[in-house]
């Protein structure tokens, strides 16, 4: 009962904020069309959406850890995270910098969501469009260049059960034609949020943790797959390692008193 009626209020806030914002991101999107190459401004306000509704919601508890790159608010780096749910990007909306997030078409058809990414300056993909991926590349290489960084997941999709997918080249490409770096984060915790199939909530305690820069400077189309994997290593590593760290502060939590806790 307890979750039914949590996860009523967590609908019934996302679309309610949704609402109420929805004319003030119209009025930003207008007044810096022409002047803001890099929609930091738009942007600014989806990751306030995305902050305050995840915040707001009594379901979810997201944390960041690691350290951000000291120019990532001047720098356009290809930022990539494994993607576990629906609620990714609004754990990704916690850290300490902006970025335009790549998504497929049909998310920006969707109605109150959708109509907020395409005011905000996200970037949309018609997945097997040659036409609509050439655009997506020249929407990202405008925003690196106005020093925004753009968020990919290199999954391609959420995966099913948690467990990383192989990564597709996609972004690695982006970062190697841009000579811009990448920043890989690893994310933990958002599967139980709302996994992949599920129209409802969970409860969940949720992780994303920012790992050290790549760069790319020098590499070549050759270099691709080498960099493609050595990030999904990483990532794989790095949210391995959170996993473990998180199931030992939950069973700590979760401990009787005067029990043996993990510190």
């Amino acid at each position: 009962m307890r979750r039914a009626v949590l996860g009523l209020w967590t609908y019934v806030e996302f679309f309610g904020a949704a609402v109420l914002l929805l004319p003030a991101f119209a009025v930003v999107a207008v007044l810096h069309r022409d002047r803001d190459p890099g929609n930091r401004a738009r942007g600014h306000m989806m990751r306030f959406f995305g902050r305050v509704t995840s915040s707001i919601t009594p379901l979810w508890r997201f944390s960041v850890a690691g350290t951000a790159p000291a120019d990532v608010k001047q720098k356009g780096y290809v930022v990539i995270s494994n993607h576990a749910s629906t609620s990714d990007p609004f754990l990704l909306s916690h850290l300490p910098f902006d970025m335009r997030f790549i998504a497929k078409e049909e998310i920006f058809k969707l109605p109150l969501l959708g109509w907020l990414m395409r005011l905000c300056g996200d970037i949309p993909i018609r997945r097997g469009d040659s036409g609509s991926v050439r655009r997506m590349f020249e929407a990202c290489r405008r925003t690196l260049d106005a020093g925004v960084p753009v968020m990919i997941f290199p999954e391609g999709t959420r995966s099913p059960d948690g467990t990383l997918l192989p990564f597709k080249d996609g972004a690695f490409q982006l970062a190697i034609d841009a000579q811009a770096p990448i920043l890989p984060l690893a994310l933990v915790g958002t599967h139980a949020c709302r996994p992949k199939g599920s129209l409802w909530f969970g409860d969940a305690r949720a992780v994303v943790k920012i790992l050290e820069p790549i760069p790319t400077a020098g590499l070549t189309a050759a270099d691709l797959p080498a960099l493609r994997e050595r990030c999904r290593d990483l990532i794989q590593h790095a949210a391995d390692e959170l996993r473990r760290e998180l199931d030992a502060s939950l069973a700590s939590r979760r401990a009787p008193l005067g029990s043996p806790r993990t510190v």
